[in-house]
């Protein structure tokens, strides 16, 4: 990969994408050593610019950057001149003049690292915009997915929820399909993006609304990936009540019962924070079927591979 930034995960060819992969399992084993340290960065700085929440993203991110040595900056809205009115770019441009060599950008609006990225010299890498992308997110949950059930050429996967809102929906669908996968998406109606059916046809996924009847059948899937209602951002009433959404949309414990009998080997995903007992009942996330945790764990070694790729992969060997 010899891009200077990681915007979408439509930036990755295949080629791209498995390699990094490949790269994330020989970083995952440093988790585990006593003395998590690589060279790889050193002398490289990189800066975590956050203008929303994140616990697991911005950890994960500073965690892999410090763990290879890089001189890793944390700096939120609330922290910076932007609490002052200071626009983005004005921010942006800021830093980028100390010579800092990435910025790891998440934001509350969609593009918002596209901008930044025709704005600066220094690498970026989206950790989220808006209702837009989050790659990092689709490469952690596919290699999560790797470990667990293998390659994903040709496995089927669902990914159930409020796809509206979710980012991670997008850049799980764009890669997930550039691996080979077969998806299916499924959400109430009111919460399934508009055009959806166009977008389908188009790229080849499979759209419902019917949850029990996807979980079931010939076909069910390898691996479900749950997602967070993100109640922040809807005006509306985009579900009558939480118990509704639940028994139609949720991963209860019926519904993991008989999807764990139907398939054994089923994988059971969600990117984090979890409503528990909305989207996923304790008894699914606390199964032995359940990978949140592992793409958690996974969310260091694939964010350290990323650092690689963009700013060590043309000087230096991966040393492990």
């Amino acid at each position: 990969m010899t891009r200077r930034h990681l915007l979408s995960a439509a930036d990755l060819t295949r080629a791209d994408a498995e390699e990094i992969l490949t790269t994330a399992a020989s970083m995952h084993d440093i988790q585990h050593r006593e003395v998590k340290k690589l060279p790889t960065l050193r002398g490289r700085t990189v800066i975590n610019l956050f203008f929303e929440d994140s616990t697991r993203t911005r950890t994960s991110f500073e965690l892999a950057g410090k763990w290879m040595s890089a001189d890793t900056i944390n700096i939120s809205a609330k922290g910076s001149s932007a609490s002052k009115g200071e626009s983005l770019r004005d921010t942006v441009l800021t830093v980028d003049a100390m010579s800092v060599d990435a910025f790891i950008i998440r934001h509350s609006a969609s593009g918002a690292c596209h901008q930044v990225a025709g704005w600066v010299d220094a690498s970026v890498i989206n950790a989220g915009d808006g209702t837009h992308e989050h790659p990092t997110q689709a490469l952690l949950d596919a290699y999560t997915m790797q470990q667990r059930i293998g390659s994903l050429e040709g496995r089927h996967i669902a990914i159930v929820g409020d796809l509206t809102h979710s980012r991670v929906f997008r850049s799980n669908l764009i890669l997930l399909r550039t691996l080979g996968a077969r998806l299916t998406v499924v959400a109430p109606p009111t919460l399934l993006p508009s055009g959806i059916g166009a977008w389908s046809a188009r790229d080849g996924f499979t759209v419902s609304s019917d949850l029990d009847a996807v979980l079931s059948g010939d076909d069910v899937p390898d691996a479900v990936m749950m997602l967070r209602v993100q109640k922040e951002r809807m005006s509306g009433g985009y579900f009558p009540t939480a118990r509704e959404y639940a028994v139609g949309y949720g991963m209860t414990a019926a519904r993991y019962r008989a999807l764990s009998a139907a398939n054994p080997d089923v994988a059971i995903l969600h990117p984090g924070p979890m409503n528990r007992g909305l989207e996923i009942s304790p008894e699914a996330a606390d199964s032995p079927h359940s990978v949140i945790l592992d793409q958690v764990s996974a969310g260091v070694a694939v964010r350290m591979a990323v650092l690689y790729h963009l700013l060590a992969a043309d000087t230096t060997e991966v040393a492990v």
